[in-house]
């Protein structure tokens, strides 16, 4: 069998961490470099597609629904939110990390098929907490992969993200109706009651990282 090759490098803003982009044949994964394990892999994505369906199929009949998405990492979450949306969709990807938006315009974008070259499709390359602070009342959904879920672990300021300020601030950022979703590795029931407490109804979803029945037991969390 073929091994991986080393094809791209990064380093997390604020972190120093080096991210390692690996290609084998038509098979791509990111690493954190010096550890073990894989950040993800673009034959496992199903959770990813997840994330964009269960809260996309919600709005949209809506008029020009507007999207924003927190992590582009391989484009999967971004190509399923495109497949449930019309014509008139407007979906942003906020990247915290340059080189990822680079990497998806390059090869690994063929992963994905390329959901960057959707004319609906728009990059914000930094930090989605800054959209979060500064939208109001702008997204019909807010779907967040930004980490391994409300426990940070490659990068600890991810944390707001889950906690009751950031939970307040993307709740403004919602238009009436809106949705907003969470994406975990895990269940957590004390994110459900934090989520609760900011006044959404919640329902976590229990979906399957490779496929329905196959793979690892992610969370989706919707919350409106």
């Amino acid at each position: 069998m073929a091994r991986f090759t080393e094809i791209g490098t990064a380093i997390i803003p604020g972190k120093g961490t080096r991210l390692r982009l690996l290609q084998r044949n038509d098979e791509f994964s990111i690493k954190i470099a010096g550890t073990t394990g894989e950040l993800m892999n673009s034959r496992i994505h199903g959770s990813e597609d997840a994330l964009a369906t269960l809260a996309c199929e919600r709005i949209a009949d809506q008029p020009s629904p507007r999207v924003l998405i927190g992590g582009l990492g391989m484009g999967f979450t971004l190509a399923a939110a495109l497949s449930a949306l019309g014509e008139d969709a407007q979906v942003t990807v906020a990247e915290l990390v340059p080189e990822v938006e680079v990497w998806n315009r390059g090869p690994l974008g063929a992963a994905a098929r390329n959901p960057l070259n959707d004319p609906r499709a728009s990059v914000h390359v930094g930090d989605v907490a800054e959209l979060l602070r500064s939208s109001d009342g702008e997204w019909d959904a807010i779907l967040l992969d930004v980490d391994n879920g409300p426990e940070g672990m490659t990068r600890k300021e991810n944390n707001w993200i889950y906690s009751p300020d950031g939970i307040a601030a993307a709740q403004k950022s919602l238009r009436p109706e809106g949705i907003l979703a969470y994406w975990s590795a895990g269940p957590e029931h004390a994110f459900t009651e934090r989520l609760r407490r900011a006044g959404f109804s919640v329902e976590p979803v229990t979906v399957r990282a490779l496929r329905p029945g196959k793979g690892a037991r992610h969370v989706i969390w919707l919350a409106w």
